[in-house]
């Protein structure tokens, strides 16, 4: 059991929070409108296959490898901030909340046990949608990009002296389970069949 086994959780939110896909592609396709169809296609594949990364990151990827022209940071950010402004529209509904994992969290909270969220996801944009949604107290910190996951779960540890042994992050990314791996800490899959053959995989949050 889980939460007889860690006294730290660190939450993905993206696809385990919140199933906010549908809403993200979307916002993708309204950014990069003017675009080529196949061409945002292959963007909302590589979205779909590194969940944990950041929309910085996406948005330079579309522009150097699969427009293959370059890309200011100003219009990095600038299509940044057009998305966060869909997305803080379009998210903060309960409909989009994963009821079996809002729960799961509540249960946690309510044992003491300590919770952050780390996204790939804008971290000024996650603090905003999950105070709408009313979750945001359930969390010591809410964490998110541009800075990487990777960077984001060490600085975390750090900051608190946090003991290795004592946690574990749930995602549904490979990238996900490369911040736990290289941060030395235990993962645990959820909502990505690619993941099930990691040795951690949460079916569902039901039976935990």
């Amino acid at each position: 059991m889980l939460n007889t086994k860690y006294k730290i959780f660190l939450f993905d939110f993206d696809g385990v929070i919140i199933d906010s896909n549908t809403v993200r592609e979307n916002g993708f396709k309204k950014v990069l409108k003017k675009y080529p169809d196949d061409k945002i296609q292959k963007l909302l594949k590589y979205h779909n296959e590194n969940g944990g990364l950041s929309r910085y990151h996406k948005f330079r990827y579309f522009y150097e490898t699969i427009l293959g022209i370059s890309i200011s940071e100003e219009k990095i950010n600038k299509y940044a901030a057009e998305f966060s402004k869909i997305m803080l529209l379009e998210l903060p509904q309960n409909e989009y909340l994963i009821d079996e994992v809002v729960n799961y969290i509540e249960m946690l909270f309510n044992e003491n046990k300590t919770l952050h969220v780390v996204s790939g996801s804008d971290q000024t944009e996650l603090r905003i949608i999950t105070k709408k949604l009313k979750i945001s107290y359930y969390f010591k910190s809410i964490l998110g990009s541009p800075t990487h996951k990777n960077t984001l779960v060490n600085e975390l540890i750090n900051l608190n002296n946090y003991n290795l042994k004592d946690i574990c992050l749930i995602g549904d990314s490979i990238n996900d389970y490369d911040a736990a791996k290289i941060n030395k800490i235990d993962f645990y899959g959820y909502n990505n069949l690619d993941l099930r053959n990691q040795k951690n995989y949460i079916e569902t949050f039901i039976d935990l």
